[in-house]
């Protein structure tokens, strides 16, 4: 895999740290009492190359964002992002050196933990409601879902990432996950048939025009599956093989979903 560095990295600088909150989105199959988990469906366009696009799907959440910046510098030098982009954002997702990595951790624990942190992005909002106007074009208000927090998901050992402006970079990660039901029985029934209505294939065309046209080459949408069949499907593999992308009803999912399913044990992860 080709190993891209990101800018100001040095040898120093060598681990990457990524934090993101992640949602375990939820609703019952209406005039059923069976829990449907929704994820959002991505497909892009990897490389230059049209023929290879790869569609996967994930919990909905994204990178946290860096609010202020120097509390965190205290304890971890110059703040040193992987890309452009994430400088850009101000996304959580840094170089440090390997020494600095415990203490970024509980800098990160200690302010994800108040949901009204000035230094970090600590609520689930924000990327809820800009995702659900992506894959559903639907303007998601706080009476339609509830929320609440369910812990952390840490990942202490480095394994290279697949994003493709840091392809290869070693990366640890820390996840705050929350719970979020879906109350409002009208959006339930629209998740629902648009998860029934866009393919794969559909989502690759749409993937592909948006290439073509110079953009970035993406498409976004939804999938829902019984969660009950989801964790079926982990817990039929042995733990140290959990790790993986793996393919449900013909949809793959991306590792980060176990990250959500906290009666699935993976020895990669550390729960709290």
């Amino acid at each position: 895999m080709k190993h891209n560095p990101g800018i100001g990295a040095t040898k120093e600088l060598s681990l990457r740290v990524s934090v993101a909150i992640l949602n375990r989105v939820v609703f019952p199959l209406p005039r059923n009492e069976t829990q449907l988990l929704a994820l959002e469906r991505k497909a892009t366009v990897v490389g230059n190359g049209e023929n290879n696009i790869r569609v996967c799907a994930q919990p909905f959440g994204g990178v946290v964002n860096i609010l202020n910046p120097f509390p965190l510098q205290e304890i971890a030098g110059e703040i040193q992002f992987d890309s452009e982009v994430s400088k850009h954002e101000q996304d959580f997702r840094i170089l440090i050196p390997p020494s600095k990595w415990e203490v970024v951790k509980q800098h990160c624990l200690r302010h994800l933990e108040n949901p009204d942190d000035t230094e970090l992005e600590s609520a689930p909002h924000r990327e809820l409601v800009e995702e659900f106007e992506e894959t559903l074009n639907v303007k998601l208000k706080p009476e339609q879902y509830t929320y609440q927090p369910s812990g952390f998901v840490i990942e202490n050992d480095p394994v290279s990432t697949d994003n493709v402006n840091v392809q290869g970079q070693l990366t640890v990660r820390l996840y705050r996950i929350f719970e979020v039901h879906i109350i409002d029985n009208a959006l339930c029934k629209i998740i629902l048939s648009v998860s029934q209505g866009d393919s794969d294939q559909d989502l690759r065309g749409l993937a592909l025009r948006d290439f073509q046209n110079g953009r970035n080459g993406r498409a976004n949408s939804i999938v829902v599956l019984p969660i009950r069949l989801v964790v079926e499907s982990y817990l039929a593999l042995p733990p140290e093989s959990r790790y993986q992308k793996i393919s449900i009803e013909n949809h793959e999912l991306d590792e980060s979903v176990m990250a959500i399913l906290n009666d699935v044990p993976v020895p990669q992860y550390q729960r709290i």
